[in-house]
């Protein structure tokens, strides 16, 4: 029996190579680093654009970034559980902004009902 194809199948059942990627990459103490991303659900994926322009239109000009063929990047990846690989990702998560800090001036310490201050503090 031979696997079905449907167009709307989010995970086709035969890949393609992407050919060369551009990968975005971060500087760490050993050198550069992949990074991987989060999908909207939450998975980690690692990416790659099929151009620069691509990658600085979604990621900005100051996005340092290394040549991998889409196997290597999965090889890359795969030690640290990630298996999806998204290419040329068009609309990023939002980056995380950082929680407001809670005024903690008007609670009493130890008051029934009210938060102590080592809860706040983790």
């Amino acid at each position: 029996m031979s696997p079905v194809e449907y167009s709307e199948d989010p995970e086709p059942s035969e890949r393609f190579p992407a050919g060369l990627l551009f990968v975005p990459v971060r500087s760490g103490p050993a050198g550069c680093t992949a990074r991987f991303f989060r999908t909207p659900l939450g998975g980690r994926t690692a990416v790659g654009f099929t151009s620069v322009a691509s990658l600085t239109a979604t990621l900005g000009p100051d996005q340092a970034s290394i040549r991998l063929s889409e196997p290597a990047l999965r090889a890359l990846a795969a030690p640290l559980g990630v298996t999806a690989l998204t290419v040329d990702p068009s609309f990023p998560a939002p980056r995380p902004t950082a929680p407001r800090p809670r005024s903690v001036s008007a609670r009493t310490p130890g008051a029934v009902g009210t938060p102590s201050t080592s809860a706040l503090c983790r």
